[in-house]
């Protein structure tokens, strides 16, 4: 089992603990816990031997994000559906290992676009090689994703293609915007679910079909990862209005205070219209925005976060999430009754009611 790294990230041990131990509440279920614990061991374990490369600024840069940990959701998700087939083997634990290789490699993309400064409470890639190397190293993890999918089959071959195309999309679509005539929030949904929906929906699908799980899983697997990727994201448009509740590295309003689109802001857009007090915070959260970007202290903006944060827009994005992942549960309905069924009922409810 791996050990505390002198730069202080996250291990095996602690990288895989974050959630089994709230999917099974059940007394009867408990058994699993130890058991998913395992294989997210072993996922994890795989996952800094794939992102291992003899050229040292390669080895160092591809490994940077993994060290780092994560919740690693997507691992957890596709060995648990795999319950409903042959259970978790080696077939299983590759896959999942592409799968997170995939969102790794995405999220080093993500930090050189967005200028992000920090991921995972550790600085950026970019900002610890530069912008090129930190690109090349998510080009890296994309062709060792890639590399591992080949041995499944080509069902699973064209279903990692097919997300692979989708990220893609969904990240060139966040970055030209809606275009004229455009719904903005079903374009920012749809942002979204490509972004982060259909990777998820590619680990139940996946988990699924290479343990050997009857096939008329698939869709319902698939429906039920794309919406809980939907509501992730909805609650992080939350959270990020929230104080965060350790060292995150982030403040409260983040992406607000970036001039990031999230879905209250697009909900109060559109209130704006007919509310003279929508409009009013509207115009003071433009303004601050600009102050920002102009090179004015951040802290200008606390006030209208704080009035952001307790604005009913921003209830209506959290009540929104939890119907998308009441619609994630009634997915499940063709499951039979058990351990998977319990485990992603609880997983989806998890994500809703998380606050960082």
């Amino acid at each position: 089992m791996l050990g505390k790294s002198d730069s202080g990230a996250i291990t095996v041990e602690t990288a895989t603990q974050a959630l089994p131990g709230r999917l099974f509440r059940n007394v009867q279920h408990k058994r699993k816990i130890k058991q998913l614990e395992g294989e997210l061991a072993k996922i994890e374990e795989g996952l800094l031997e794939q992102t291992r490369f003899s050229s040292p600024v390669a080895d160092a840069a591809a490994r940077y994000l993994a060290e780092a940990g994560g919740k690693r959701i997507r691992p957890l998700l596709t060995v648990l559906v795999s319950e409903l087939g042959n259970g978790p083997d080696e077939r299983v634990r590759q896959v999942a290992q592409a799968i997170e290789l995939t969102h790794l490699a995405s999220l080093y993309h993500d930090d050189v676009m967005d200028a992000a400064v920090l991921r995972r409470g550790v600085k950026t890639a970019h900002l610890n090689w530069s912008n090129s190397v930190a690109i090349l190293a998510g080009d890296l993890l994309f062709a060792r994703a890639s590399s591992l999918v080949t041995d499944l089959g080509e069902e699973a071959i064209k279903l990692q293609a097919a997300t692979f195309e989708r990220l893609c999309l969904g990240q060139l679509h966040e970055t030209v915007g809606p275009a004229e005539g455009d719904n903005e929030l079903e374009f920012y949904l749809q942002v979204l679910a490509d972004k982060t929906g259909a990777l998820i929906a590619c680990a139940a699908r996946m988990g699924a079909l290479v343990s050997g799980a009857p096939r008329e899983y698939l869709d319902p697997l698939t429906e039920y990862g794309e919406a809980i990727g939907l509501a992730f994201q909805l609650i992080d448009d939350v959270i990020d209005l929230s104080p965060a509740k350790q060292d995150t590295g982030k403040r409260a309003g983040t992406d607000l205070r970036a001039g990031v689109v999230t879905l209250p802001l697009l909900l109060l857009r559109d209130k704006a219209r007919s509310d003279a007090q929508a409009a009013d915070l509207l115009q003071r959260i433009d303004a601050g925005v600009q102050a920002v970007a102009e090179g004015a202290d951040p802290g200008v903006m606390d006030a209208v976060v704080e009035e952001l944060r307790a604005h009913s827009v921003t209830q209506a994005t959290a009540e929104r999430a939890r119907e998308i992942a009441a619609q994630a549960i009634s997915a499940l309905d063709i499951l039979p009754d058990g351990v998977v069924k319990s485990g992603l009922t609880e997983l989806a409810q998890t994500i809703v009611n998380r606050e960082g």
